[in-house]
């Protein structure tokens, strides 16, 4: 076979050569030791939580390492394409703090080493597969699906593993007449990538007998890893001259120059192959990282994988729309991603997660657990740290976009500043603040238009005495009165009407009164906020004013 003349046949119009996209995207000028990374979502309108997993590595990495992070957009399947993808993928990921060197932006690309979309990199693509074809690594396949789909029942017949190789790659040894003849006739074709690999000897019985060929690839989380070579014939070219992601990411990681390539467990099974294609370009290997898939435990306590069908919290619009601060997710997932950040957080409770010195070699190889409620006590902490006002403009932000129905209650900054401040200004600040639904339903007492009563009395104080109680606490109340003044008055009134002073004092005589003065306050505390538990019911009058207090107890 005359393997020029083939590759002449199949892309006649490809005049470019290798050696000009080599010039045109020479080795990075970096420092030593600085690593490019790159992530590459598929623009199929649903970004999640393991895109962001993947994305902090990436960032991490080449930051620390003086290097460079881009974005690639992956979009050469074009059935799963939806329109304006590419731009949540982006505005997510901004949201969240991934900060990109180069790549694909809303206005255009930033980099020398675009275009950053495989969509638009077609003629590349056709380039290196006619080198693959003029070196006789790779070969026009012509077999229709109802043909592979006959050959797949034969090979469960014969306990053959399924696909195209060996003696089932019918074209791989076509003829050049006869491939001129199928083009002739219009027959359709995909690019098969020629595998020097051999599949496992197996008996009669399907049981293996010789195994086939290892390789052996050093992974940047998981160490050194053996797996059977690849032996398939798989496609690198589809039908529609389109490269399949196997082979486009091979030639985009090696012309922007990748060093490591961050990506999911489920990539495993594909290492052969990306090796085998990396081997036949003559190009080297970067290094890949496999990240532990996120899992989460069922009810009955087994973990299992998240699921897009069952989990709401997968989709990173989920965070978007609960109202999670950035900056909390952030800090949750390095609790992750790194088995001693929560060891060094400890050290360093005021330091920048940038401060922290992210290593794969300290993140797991197993499954890592996604929990909810980690994530929840994380966020109390990290709005600690927040400022008021910087939060106001925040969950300003998040309302008018994802919860309108809370907007008015932005209308009164210097209002609002004083309620997110509450209680978080003590010895022991208080950390009731999670995010933004949690939050506006926390303090919604504090507006009429989203004020109810949720809670009921305590069972200690009859209906007749909950109404003697605001009387008499309106009576005396002076809105003047400092927090000693006012609790002093409090304390009264309980002891008036046959409550003990103190909760203790019930415990041990509980015949000899109604119930305690914290009975007593909880009316009290019921009417201005229609909760039983609050903050410091002094703190939240004096937030109200005086007037919207008396209007409420009355």
């Amino acid at each position: 076979m005359d393997y020029e003349k083939l590759a002449q046949l199949l892309f006649p119009h490809m005049d470019k050569l290798p050696e000009g996209y080599e010039a045109m995207y020479p080795e990075r000028n970096l420092p030593e030791g600085a690593k490019v990374t790159r992530l590459g979502p598929s623009p199929t309108g649903f970004i999640h939580l393991g895109n962001l997993y993947g994305a902090f590595v990436d960032e991490r990495l080449a930051h620390q390492s003086q290097g460079v992070f881009y974005l690639r957009i992956e979009d050469t399947d074009d059935k799963r394409y939806v329109e304006g993808a590419v731009e949540t993928v982006i505005d997510s990921l901004k949201f969240f703090g991934i900060s990109f060197d180069e790549g694909a932006t809303k206005d255009g690309d930033i980099g020398s080493y675009g275009d950053y979309t495989q969509s638009r990199r077609g003629e590349i693509y056709q380039c290196f597969a006619k080198k693959l074809v003029s070196e006789g690594k790779a070969y026009p396949c012509f077999l229709t699906e109802e043909e592979i789909a006959e050959i797949r029942v034969s090979q469960e017949a014969e306990k053959k593993t399924p696909g195209i190789y060996g003696e089932f790659a019918k074209c791989r040894d076509m003829p050049f007449e006869d491939v001129e003849n199928a083009l002739a006739e219009g027959r359709t074709y995909v690019l098969r990538l020629k595998s020097g690999g051999k599949d496992a000897v197996r008996d009669e019985n399907g049981k293996e007998i010789v195994e086939a060929k290892k390789i052996s690839i050093e992974d940047g989380i998981r160490g050194r890893l053996t797996m059977p070579e690849n032996f398939m014939d798989t496609v690198i070219l589809k039908a529609t001259g389109m490269p399949t992601y196997h082979f486009a990411h091979v030639v985009d990681d090696h012309l922007m120059r990748t060093t490591h390539v961050i990506r999911g467990a489920e990539w495993l099974s594909s290492l052969p192959t990306h090796v085998e294609l990396f081997e036949k370009m003559g190009w080297e290997l970067p290094v890949y990282c496999h990240t532990a898939q996120l899992m989460k435990l069922d009810e009955n306590g087994n973990k299992r994988k998240l699921s897009k069908r069952e989990d709401p919290e997968l989709a990173l619009t989920y965070y978007r729309r609960q109202g999670y601060h950035p900056s909390a997710v952030r800090e949750y997932l390095l609790t992750i991603l790194n088995s001693n950040f929560e060891e060094w957080r400890m050290e360093n409770p005021k330091a920048s997660v940038d401060e922290f010195k992210f290593t794969t070699e300290k993140m797991s190889s197993s499954g890592a657990l996604f929990d909810l409620n980690k994530l929840n006590d994380i966020s109390k902490d990290v709005l600690l740290k927040i400022s008021a006002e910087e939060l106001y403009e925040f969950l300003k932000d998040w309302a008018y976009e994802f919860a309108p129905e809370f907007s008015d209650m932005f209308e009164d900054k210097a209002y609002m500043v004083k309620i997110l401040d509450l209680g978080r200004k003590e010895g022991k600040p208080r950390k009731d603040l999670i995010y933004g639904v949690q939050i506006m339903n926390f303090v919604s007492y504090f507006f009429d238009n989203h004020f109810k009563v949720e809670d009921k009395i305590p069972a200690e104080v009859s209906e007749e005495d909950a109404g003697q109680i605001l009387s008499k606490y309106i009576e005396s109340y002076n809105h003047g009165d400092d927090q000693s003044q006012w609790f002093d008055k409090i304390r009264e009134i309980a002891i008036s009407m046959g409550y003990a002073a103190k909760p203790k004092d019930f415990k041990k005589h509980p015949d000899e009164y109604k119930g305690h003065v914290g009975h007593v306050s909880t009316v009290i505390r019921i009417s201005l906020t229609g909760r039983s538990q609050s903050p410091d019911i002094w703190e939240i009058q004096q937030i109200l004013g005086e007037d919207a207090v008396r209007r409420r107890l009355r």
